[in-house]
């Protein structure tokens, strides 16, 4: 297997470029889990070209991050659900507002039938 070498220069590009867009690409990936598919988190991190088992785990954690986040939503909307008296919220509203019904009413003959 051959042995790479970089220059100064190019470890300073590689350093300042490929470094920082491959963190930048993981940690978008990593907040954004929540709200992507599998195969969208596979597609973004394709050309970062990880092995398998490290893609396997973070696509795992995205996984276990989403099932999460909606259960704490889940919860937090039933909490709130659950204060609200609907009673009481219907009979403020009725308090406040006046009901208008209108109605039309047409007679029609029935044709002949003999």
């Amino acid at each position: 297997m051959d042995n790479i070498h970089f220059d100064r220069e190019e470890e300073e590009e590689l350093r300042n470029r490929v470094v920082p867009e491959l963190v930048r690409k993981l940690l978008t990936a990593g907040v954004g889990a929540a709200f992507l598919t599998e195969e969208t988190i596979r597609t973004y991190l394709h050309d970062i070209k990880l092995p398998k088992e490290v893609l396997a785990r973070l696509l795992d954690g995205a996984n276990k991050s989403k099932k999460e986040l909606i259960d704490r939503v889940g919860d937090e909307v039933v909490s709130i659900i659950k204060k609200i008296d609907f009673v009481e919220e219907a009979s403020r509203f009725v308090e406040d507002h006046k009901f208008r019904v209108s109605a039309e009413i047409e007679v029609i003959r029935k044709p002949d039938t003999k």
